[in-house]
């Protein structure tokens, strides 16, 4: 079953522009693993294969920071509450790709993948409890 839009923004908490900028990244980053691993891509290095990710990252903090500058004005807490929101779902899954990305690089051995995987965990926790208090 898919998600509509309209419950995804709901859900998430992103704009959908936000959600626009995360999609078109993952698409982007899927063709540049395809290329890095087909061996196509030589030149490429895993932290290059990430940019897609690490932009849109940025590219939504930034948003972020514009609404909340806007909202601020109107509604104080809502404002706050977004922020915080939007910044802790930003930050979990930057330390993810940041962890798996240090991984594949291969320069830390003791990284194991109950590690790496724990932002996401924590993420995936902090969606069900979002989407079991909206409806």
């Amino acid at each position: 079953m898919l998600f509509s839009l309209r419950e995804l923004v709901q859900w998430l908490g992103f704009a959908q522009f936000e959600i626009f900028i995360h999609v078109s990244s993952l698409l982007v980053f899927s063709v540049l693993v395809a290329l890095k691993v087909d061996g196509v891509a030589h030149g490429l290095s895993w932290w290059n294969v990430f940019i897609p990710l690490f932009a849109a990252d940025g590219l939504s903090t930034y948003f972020t920071t514009i609404v909340t500058v806007r909202l601020f004005q109107e509604d104080k807490r809502q404002a706050v509450l977004r922020l915080f929101w939007i910044l802790t779902i930003l930050s979990l899954k930057f330390v993810f790709e940041m962890l798996l990305c240090q991984k594949l690089v291969g320069n830390t051995k003791e990284l194991w993948y109950g590690l790496i995987l724990s932002p996401l965990f924590i993420l995936l926790q902090l969606l069900m409890i979002r989407a079991c208090r909206v409806n």
